[in-house]
């Protein structure tokens, strides 16, 4: 499965959106939005993935993702009761960004937009802090609830344990118009980075040569357009290990590596392990 673009429609009568996801199971979904996401999960573990990360989460597990990061949870059993929960909290870049630009006071905001690009991990002290509260804007009326996720977001700022997660960013840098063809680039790529993928055929999507598409995608990835490839493979690799379904030279193949050699070096030059170690980590038997 490689991640799916989600829509998220804000209603026109709120400046963000809470929602209130109660389930029997927290399926693996593995999909991404240009939208930031603040989620606390409750009465749940199971396994989360962020980007290449992967780790075990349990009930009261808060995470804030940036725009375009690849994330997935999935549940293993609830603590009590039938069902999973987690208030979810999407808020776009533009929105933000001019409450930051037009608010000293919200100044601090910026450096949490920043990390969020690679995901963070926020400390038990700071869930704890913010669970009642977060709980209380379900169904607040939209005056409240917007002053509610400023005072949360504002609060995050001060958990000095919180922790970034994925090994990488996307920051787009220039105009709108760089911003577009690059966010084109990007969701055709996230449909297809499993295929083999031309550069000439990546500019023609983005209208640029393929130099200048380079050199935009370096300042805004920080990687080659082959090496943001490769971590999307091995990020869906870790994932996919991490469930411990499929042999291992059936995941690479799923990521678009035809030769397990080839597959298993990229894989350790990027994590450190070989994939089989890595999936005993999550799969010891």
């Amino acid at each position: 499965m490689r991640p799916w673009l989600e829509t998220v429609v804000i209603p026109p009568d709120r400046s963000w959106l809470l929602f209130d996801r109660q389930l029997p199971e927290f399926p693996f979904n593995w999909h991404y939005h240009p939208e930031f996401e603040l989620t606390l999960t409750l009465n749940s573990v199971g396994m989360r993935f962020v980007g290449d990360h992967v780790e075990n989460y349990g009930d009261g597990d808060l995470v804030m993702l940036g725009p375009n990061l690849p994330h997935a949870w999935q549940s293993r059993a609830t603590l009590k009761g039938p069902r999973h929960q987690a208030l979810v909290c999407w808020f776009t870049e533009p929105w933000i960004t001019a409450l930051i630009d037009h608010s000293p006071e919200l100044r601090p905001v910026h450096g949490l937009l920043v990390e969020a690009g690679r995901g963070i991990s926020f400390s038990s002290t700071a869930s704890a802090n913010i669970r009642t509260r977060l709980q209380a804007l379900v169904g607040a009326p939209p005056a409240r609830h917007w002053l509610g996720l400023l005072e949360i977001l504002l609060e995050l700022c001060g958990d000095i344990e919180r922790s970034t997660l994925a090994s990488n960013e996307i920051k787009p840098v220039g105009g709108a118009r760089e911003r577009t063809r690059l966010t084109r680039v990007l969701d055709w790529l996230n449909e297809h980075y499993t295929e083999q993928v031309a550069l000439d055929s990546l500019a023609e999507i983005a209208h640029l040569s393929t130099s200048q598409l380079q050199r935009l995608f370096k300042r805004s990835t920080r990687l080659s357009v082959s090496e943001y490839i490769m971590q999307r493979r091995i990020g869906h690799a870790c994932a996919l290990l991490a469930q411990g379904e499929l042999p291992v030279a059936q995941v690479g193949a799923r990521v678009g590596y035809s030769d397990p050699t080839y597959f298993a070096r990229q894989f350790k030059a990027m994590k450190g392990c070989s994939p089989t170690e890595y999936r005993r980590l999550f799969c010891p038997k």
